[in-house]
């Protein structure tokens, strides 16, 4: 049985929306094995300067990663779309185990597969260093950015 994933391609602007969206919220729990339920079997990434294959590697890399980056908080928004492509530009903010905090902004080109799977995603990222004070993501850890609150472009993002 084929796994499925809506909204599929081609995308609207609504669906491409809802699928960003939906992204976002998956990264956000920083469970591993659920977010990798996105992506195809045999998924590609480039995530900086690591290839990542396979939707085991991926529950592998995230789980190294959100073992390091704590107190996740992620915002991502829609760039661009065509067919079965969507461009997004996000950022992130967290904190190392010594408590010395970041934001993180990039962008990642995603490509997906009839099922509404991603079968491939390029993602270039830059961290920055901030104090505690200057975050601008707060909100409840325990559920998805609430809806009323700011996207990047009403951050100055």
């Amino acid at each position: 049985m084929s796994e499925r994933r809506p909204p599929f391609p081609p995308f609207t602007l609504e669906t491409a929306i809802q699928k960003v969206r939906g992204a976002e919220d998956g990264w956000n729990t920083c469970n591993p094995a659920r977010v990798a339920l996105a992506y195809s079997i045999d998924s590609h990434w480039r995530n900086r300067s690591e290839f990542v294959e396979g939707r085991a590697a991926i529950i592998a890399f995230l789980t190294r990663k959100w073992a390091r980056e704590l107190d996740y908080r992620l915002i991502k928004e829609l760039w661009a779309f065509t067919g079965n492509r969507i461009a997004v530009r996000f950022a992130y903010e967290w904190r190392d185990d010594s408590n010395n905090w970041y934001r993180s902004y990039g962008n990642e080109n995603w490509e997906f597969d009839a099922e509404g799977l991603m079968l491939r995603r390029f993602a270039c990222i830059n961290d920055l260093p901030i104090k505690e004070t200057e975050r601008k993501f707060h909100w409840d850890r325990s559920g998805p950015r609430p809806i009323d609150h700011p996207g990047l472009s009403d951050l100055g993002l």
